[in-house]
C-alpha cells in the first residue's frame, strides 16, 4: 500500500511538473508572438518616412516642445483664480512627470532591458533614424510617452475642459508616434509608457485632490 501511494505521489509530481512546463511554454509562445507582432508594427510605421516629416517628428520629440506646452498649461491653471491651488497644482504636475520619468527608467528599462529597435542587431540596418540619434540601450517603456501622458492626465483632471483634454491626449499620442517614427521605440514601448503615465497622473492627482479636499 505504501509503495502504491509513493508511486502515485511521484506520478502526481511528474504530472504537475509537466503541466507547469507546458504553461511556461505557452506563456513564452504568447510573448514571442506579441514581440513579433510589435516588431512588424514598428517596421510598418517606421518605414513611412520622408525628409519633411523627419524635421517635424524630430522637433516634436525635442525638449523645446515642452516650453509652449507647459506655458499653455500654466496659463489655463491660473484661470482657476486660486493662486495657492495653482502653485501647488504646478508643483504636483512636476512631481507627476518626474515620477513617470523615474519609474519608466528604474522600474522598467533597467528591469526588462529590452533593446531599442535601433540597437537591435537584427533590425538596425533597416531602421530609419533621424540625425543618427538612437538614445540609450533600452526602450521599454518609453519615457517620452510616460511623461507626456502623465502630464496630459493630471492637467486634464485639474483644468476640466473637454477641448483641452482632447488636445492634451492628442498631443501625447503624436509624441508617442514620433518615437516610433524616429526609430527609437517599438509600439509596445510607447503603449506601455502611455499606460504608466496615465496611472501615475491619475494617482498623483488623487493625492493632490485628497490633500486640498477638492470635489
Amino acid at each position: 500500500m505504501r509503495g502504491y501511494l509513493s508511486t502515485n505521489s511521484i506520478d502526481n509530481c511528474r504530472a504537475g511538473k509537466q503541466n507547469r512546463l507546458r504553461s511556461i511554454e505557452s506563456i513564452k509562445k504568447m510573448f514571442d508572438f506579441l514581440i513579433e507582432l510589435d516588431t512588424k508594427f514598428f517596421i510598418a510605421i517606421n518605414s513611412l518616412n520622408s525628409p519633411f516629416f523627419d524635421k517635424i517628428m524630430h522637433t516634436i520629440s525635442g525638449q523645446i516642445i515642452w516650453i509652449p506646452y507647459f506655458v499653455t498649461i500654466i496659463y489655463l491653471f491660473f484661470k482657476k483664480k486660486n493662486f495657492k491651488l495653482v502653485v501647488f497644482g504646478i508643483i504636483f504636475i512636476i512631481i507627476a512627470v518626474g515620477l513617470a520619468d523615474f519609474t519608466s527608467v528604474h522600474a522598467f528599462k533597467e528591469v526588462f532591458r529590452r533593446y531599442r529597435p535601433c540597437h537591435n542587431e537584427a533590425l538596425k540596418d533597416i531602421v530609419h533614424l533621424v540625425k543618427n540619434h538612437c538614445g540609450g540601450k533600452y526602450g521599454f517603456v518609453s519615457s517620452h510617452s510616460a511623461n507626456f501622458f502623465s502630464l496630459a492626465t493630471f492637467s486634464s483632471l485639474f483644468i476640466k475642459n473637454k477641448i483641452f483634454t482632447l488636445f492634451a491626449f492628442l498631443f501625447a499620442v503624436i509624441v508617442a508616434y514620433s518615437r516610433i517614427y524616429l526609430g527609437v521605440h517599438y509600439p509596445g514601448d510607447v503603449l506601455g509608457g502611455a499606460i504608466l503615465g496615465i496611472f501615475i497622473g491619475t494617482f498623483v492627482f488623487y493625492v493632490f485632490k485628497k490633500i486640498f479636499k477638492l470635489k
